[in-house]
């Protein structure tokens, strides 16, 4: 019998400018990536530069950010917390209603599904946690070189938030980056990628039918079912050529 490792989830609040706003289940690696992705993709920040600094305290489970302008917690508070359908029981402060309101992608970003097919299996022979342990979720950003940089973690949007916040961290301009994901692309993922601007994202599963209406209203690519020579292409923004011979599993929507 082949063993596998288990994967690790710990609670761990986060607190701004001494006020906590909730309490995640994370996997403990790549934590202050996490904290820059999450504070930016809810809307608390716009730049990394907004951030005073970040004390992440593993022992106590806790992850102190110190914002450098005032924190209005009764603004933050008063809004209605969406919890998502993520591992975890992740919460989002954006409704479906607040994200079409984001700026549409504007990307001349375009790439060929067999090049997504070749990075996602290269996305997967470099996903350690989950070679290690059988059960940890992914997302990966691919440069306009080809490089790949990866995040895991226990729940999806976890893994989508710690690729952002290595994005921002390190200014990376996100409408020539490409985000692969191994979860499910559902609203609350695809408002993730909107709010960066990332103009494709592809994923080794699902995406849900709301997540594909807001992509299209978005401008952004999305390719599912990416697997071997398998993909479903539910958007037709013409950034993704398909260039998979008529023998492969290819299904356009």
């Amino acid at each position: 019998m082949n063993r596998k490792g288990c994967p690790d989830e710990y609670p761990i609040s986060l607190l701004i400018n001494g006020y906590e706003i909730a309490v995640f289940q994370l996997t403990k690696f790549d934590l202050e990536d996490w904290t820059y992705g999450y504070l930016f993709s809810e809307g608390f920040i716009e730049d990394a530069s907004e951030i005073e600094s970040i004390l992440v305290n593993e022992e106590m489970g806790r992850i102190h950010v110190e914002l450098r302008s005032h924190f209005d917690e009764e603004q933050v508070f008063s809004k209605k917390k969406h919890y998502t359908a993520g591992c975890g029981r992740g919460v989002t402060f954006f409704s479906m209603t607040d994200v079409k309101n984001f700026a549409k992608v504007a990307s001349s970003q375009t790439c060929k599904l067999s090049y997504l097919l070749k990075k996602r299996s290269e996305f997967a022979q470099n996903s350690r946690f989950y070679i290690e342990t059988g059960g940890m979720h992914g997302a990966c950003i691919i440069e306009e070189d080809g490089s790949i940089t990866i995040r895991e973690d226990i729940g999806r949007h976890n893994a989508v938030d710690k690729i952002i916040g290595h994005a921002l961290k390190n200014r990376l301009q996100p409408e020539r980056l490409i985000l692969l994901t191994t979860g499910r692309v559902s609203y609350e993922m695809l408002s993730k990628a909107a709010k960066f601007g990332f103009p494709v994202i592809g994923s080794r599963t699902a995406a849900t039918k709301q997540a594909v209406q807001l992509a299209k209203y978005l401008n952004i690519e999305v390719i599912g079912y990416l697997r071997g020579k398998m993909a479903t292409v539910y958007t037709d923004g013409e950034r993704v050529e398909n260039d998979v011979n008529a023998e492969s599993a290819v299904e356009m929507y």
